[in-house]
């Protein structure tokens, strides 16, 4: 059992005692800190995982996004079917590392015992990302959330290999979309950071705001919900 802080118990319990039966959790900086899917992206092309020509296509890409010249969702997307061509087994284990090595120091602590009480209690628990189904795959084992509950950005295998094919990407509205073809019912809790995370976060009765942009935090202040800033860990690398 995780030794929390009072401010951090004070937080779990007042989520405990609404007794939801289905919940839905954004993933990065919301269940810990930084954006996993940005960080594996430079991560795997100063390591090679991709060819050079990918490589250069990819980081030339997502500079466009970052001047705002690419949709969030498109460069989302993007960031999933570059893989085509490889493993799925590969790309896996890749992000099986990364995750480990970079992202899961800097998991909340009380946002990983909530998760962990919820599931005691028989909630039914979905992780809904725009980042890859592999990467989130990766950090719900830390969570013991099952693969078949993670909703993430994801391309079409065949034959063990990735194809240039997408299936999904849950951000902004695709996010309660996916919730609604996949969950049993409308979650009564939500949790998110972020602008992209607002579609969900207003499709349930109780939405909780966690360590959130100031865009998100200026719009939860003027709809009176929940806002809660866990303490990031400054020893992640």
């Amino acid at each position: 059992m995780t030794t929390l802080k009072q401010a951090q118990t004070e937080f779990v319990e007042s989520v405990l005692q609404l007794k939801p039966r289905v919940a839905a959790f954004d993933c990065d900086g919301t269940l810990w800190s930084g954006d996993a899917g940005e960080g594996f992206f430079y991560w795997e092309m100063e390591r090679g995982l991709v060819s050079d020509e990918v490589r250069r296509w990819a980081v030339a890409r997502h500079a466009d996004y970052k001047a705002g010249n690419v949709a969030e969702e498109v460069m989302c997307g993007e960031m999933v079917t570059l893989h085509h061509g490889l493993r799925e087994e590969d790309i896996q284990k890749a992000c099986d590392q990364f995750f480990a090595e970079q992202i899961a120091p800097g998991i909340f602590p009380e946002m990983r015992e909530l998760v962990r009480l919820m599931r005691e209690s028989g909630c039914d628990i979905w992780a809904v990302s725009s980042s890859s189904q592999w990467l989130i795959e990766s950090g719900m084992r830390y969570f013991g959330i099952p693969r078949d509950r993670v909703l993430a950005a994801q391309a079409a295998v065949e034959n063990g290999v990735v194809v240039d094919k997408l299936l999904r990407v849950p951000s902004g509205p695709g996010k309660p979309e996916a919730l609604r073809a996949n969950a049993p019912s409308v979650p009564e809790c939500a949790f998110g950071n972020s602008i992209w995370d607002h579609e969900m976060l207003q499709m349930v009765k109780h939405p909780f705001v966690i360590n959130p942009t100031a865009v998100l935090r200026e719009i939860a202040m003027s709809q009176g919900w929940k806002i809660y800033q866990p303490e990031v860990n400054h020893k992640q690398r």
